[in-house]
């Protein structure tokens, strides 16, 4: 028998529910949503994640009633905020702070779907949703860092705008025309203003309630990787599941709670983190004839931009020489119609590097990186889902991924060096074939045998 979520209400709820869903809604999504009894503490970054949102939401409408999108008196009305405001100083660090949390908890967040295979069938378009509110994030975050027009907020949207200008034919125009100007000025300001404010937020928003509504629809995964929708009652209702209200609100209460210390602590004790969440040279105004010893982005963006500035020359003819070898791996293994479609694509991709600057190609290994994760769920050819279940290698694997991930991220923070160029090389290749070699590494091994049921041990 079904959960039924339909109810009848009197007085003023009553009559909100005649015209609006606001109870069924209630039931359907939070009350009666039975998600499984065996979460553990990385499911706190999801509703994490969602406090942070409001915060920037919040926190972002306040700072624009006295922020100037202006390129004379963004700087000074930063600094007007942050003086002259009443508890101005307070909601700019809450927001900028909010920004690096906001990252924190979203890369958790995506780490623990990568453990657990939350990404897995029914879960395809519930992880494709999260990534493509990665992306925006990253969007959002890029159009806001503009903003407060400083040194490195200037030049650093030079930088990265610049990226776009290696791409053959229409680079130079794509560039200009995201810039509205030929450089960085009030133009490029105005509309990285509204695209922060309005336009990206918007589109955020629209994802966040995509993902919600396509996580309720198939039901949360847990650690042990087992769909608890496949075992009812005869009310209907999950063996295995509890209602998310108020066993799970309260639960989550727990880590708001820790995490809003942490959050408190590093606005009123450390706001600028060592230079990782504020840079120096952003308290110093914008000066386009004077650009800063060295540029590089906030710290959730330094892995990627690692991978970028790793792209030399020789770098292009090892990943031509990769491209090269898939291509014909391909060749041998591949069946049916498409036997010749992926060698062709190798060979057309290595003769488009050899007559390419390496810079285009720094550009497309950063943007493959982001958009590799949203390939993923077909990617893992694993017969179980958590990596509970799973050989002891494929745990060693996922460690090393993100042992790679982590040091592109340090190495992306650091000043360019023979040495470190040569490790962020290595790190990329780790990250991509990491994904890459999915459908091959992910069968193997010997793998453990799933519960009927998920465990659980009360506590």
């Amino acid at each position: 028998m079904a959960i039924d979520h339909e109810v009848e209400t009197t007085g003023l709820v009553g009559w909100i529910d005649r015209r609006f869903p606001m109870t069924s809604t209630w039931k359907k999504h939070v009350s009666e949503y039975y998600a499984p009894k065996n979460f553990n503490f990385w499911y706190f970054f999801g509703s994490l994640a969602l406090l942070v949102l409001v915060n920037q939401i919040v926190t972002g409408i306040f700072l624009t009633m006295n922020y100037k999108p202006d390129s004379t008196l963004a700087f000074a009305s930063v600094e007007y905020i942050m003086r002259e405001v009443p508890w101005g100083w307070l909601i700019r660090y809450m927001h900028s702070t909010g920004a690096s949390m906001f990252f924190v908890v979203v890369y958790l967040h995506m780490f623990r779907g990568l453990m657990y295979g939350s990404y897995r069938k029914p879960r395809e378009l519930v992880w494709v949703f999260g990534c493509a509110i990665f992306l925006c994030l990253m969007a959002e975050a890029f159009f806001g860092y503009l903003l407060p027009w400083g040194q490195m907020s200037f030049w650093g949207a030079q930088v990265i705008v610049n990226l776009f200008s290696a791409i053959p034919f229409i680079g130079p125009d794509l560039s200009l025309w995201i810039r509205g100007d030929y450089v960085v000025s009030d133009v490029t300001l105005n509309r990285f203003f509204a695209f922060h404010v309005i336009a990206i937020p918007l589109v955020l928003i629209g994802l966040v309630v995509a993902h919600l509504v396509a996580l309720h629809e198939v039901g949360s995964n847990n650690p042990d990787g087992i769909e608890i929708k496949a075992k009812k009652g005869p009310d209907g209702i999950p063996l295995d599941g509890i209602p998310f209200h108020p066993y799970y609100s309260v639960h989550d209460f727990m880590g708001v709670s820790v995490f809003l210390i942490i959050f408190a602590a590093i606005i009123f004790f450390a706001p600028e983190m060592g230079g990782y969440f504020l840079e120096a040279n952003n308290f110093i105004p914008a000066n386009p004839l004077q650009t800063p010893q060295e540029i590089a982005p906030v710290w959730y963006f330094t892995a990627f931009y690692a991978m970028l500035r790793a792209t030399t020359d020789p770098f292009k003819i090892v990943l031509m020489i990769i491209v090269a070898l898939l291509g014909l791996y391909s060749l041998v293994r591949a069946r049916g119609k498409w036997k010749l479609g992926l060698p062709v694509l190798a060979v057309l991709v290595v003769l488009a590097m050899a007559f390419t600057e390496s810079k285009f190609w720094g550009v497309v290994v950063m943007g493959g990186a982001v958009i590799s994760l949203f390939f993923l769920p077909w990617l893992d050819r694993s017969p179980v889902k958590s990596i509970r279940y799973r050989p002891f290698f494929h745990k060693v694997f996922y460690g090393i991924f993100v042992l790679a991930f982590l040091t592109l991220g340090f190495l992306g923070t650091k000043p360019p060096s023979p040495a470190s160029t040569l490790i962020a090389q290595i790190c990329a290749l780790i990250y991509f074939a990491f994904f890459l070699g999915m459908p091959v590494w992910t069968r193997l091994g010997t793998f453990k045998q799933p519960p009927e049921r998920v465990r659980f041990k009360p506590h």
